[in-house]
């Protein structure tokens, strides 16, 4: 008789995880679903200044757009925000080519969690820097992603080449009198906003830097600009031509050039040339 009961009970429970397994795989979608459904996935996104630091607010930041390559839908933008970064880890610490160089102190990028349901070949592209855009630039790069493989640290890198290229003397627009000795002043930074100078990590003895007077489309005179105490200012003198010379006036424009590293900015302004009898006359 005990055998019996206990046999009962033994065939009771079986039964009852049976029907417990049978309800919980139709609670569960199939496998197939599982494996089709959308995986969110986190992609970062760094965009530095060539040879410099990372476009953070001071220049206004990056637009970063990611791009469905095959359908050419976009799945993301926005702007890269935060800190240029540390100079001295990014710019004087030695590293594995694995180790991190912008992400080992805090430092700008653009991040998207992306719900992906298969491998997707991706268009990854930045302009900035937003504040400059006079001395914008654009870069892109075509990335496959895996679904539930996050893209995290360093992330991925897009570099932009060139430099912020301001004239800041003579005031752009403002007229020039005709046989005046004038001072050509410009500014020049790196595009994360770092200073160019003399002996410095963008060093400018490593640079071509100099003006040039057009008129019309032609380069009158070619300046040479030297390093003045400011931390990235450069200046050169010269003559403002005849008003018979240049009837539509003059375009100052000065050029850094550094073909080591590919980096090229230009900054121009235009400025009407008056005759000296026709002197403005200075305000109390």
């Amino acid at each position: 008789m005990v055998r019996t009961v206990g046999r009962s009970c033994m065939v009771m429970i079986a039964g009852m995880l049976a029907i417990a397994s049978l309800a919980s795989a139709e609670d569960q979608p199939p496998a197939e679903e599982v494996l089709n459904s959308p995986i969110p996935t986190t992609v970062l996104v760094r965009v530095v200044a060539h040879g410099s630091l990372v476009l953070g607010r001071e220049v206004g930041g990056a637009r970063v757009t990611i791009t469905d390559l095959a359908t050419g839908r976009i799945l993301a933008t926005g702007v890269q925000q935060g800190e240029a970064g540390d100079q001295n880890q990014i710019m004087r610490t030695p590293r594995l080519m694995e180790e991190p160089r912008y992400s080992s102190r805090p430092s700008a990028s653009f991040s998207a969690t992306l719900d992906l349901d298969r491998p997707t070949l991706v268009e990854i592209s930045a302009e900035g820097p937003l504040a400059y855009p006079a001395a914008a630039q654009r870069a892109s790069k075509t990335v496959l992603l895996i679904p539930g493989h996050d893209l995290t640290n360093d992330g991925i890198v897009l570099h932009l080449y060139g430099y912020i290229v301001q004239i800041e003397a003579p005031t752009p627009g403002e007229p020039l009198i005709a046989k005046e000795d004038v001072t050509l002043r410009a500014s020049i930074r790196t595009l994360s906003g770092s200073p160019v100078r003399p002996h410095g990590d963008w060093d400018s003895r490593k640079m071509h830097i100099y003006g040039e007077v057009v008129i019309g489309d032609r380069v009158v005179e070619r300046l040479q600009m030297f390093h003045v105490g400011l931390q990235s200012s450069f200046e050169a003198p010269f003559f403002v031509p005849l008003p018979k010379d240049a009837p539509d006036g003059v375009t100052l424009r000065v050029i850094a050039a550094d073909p080591a590293s590919g980096n090229f900015g230009m900054g121009q302004a235009k400025y009407p040339v008056l005759s000296e009898r026709l002197r403005p006359k200075k305000t109390p």
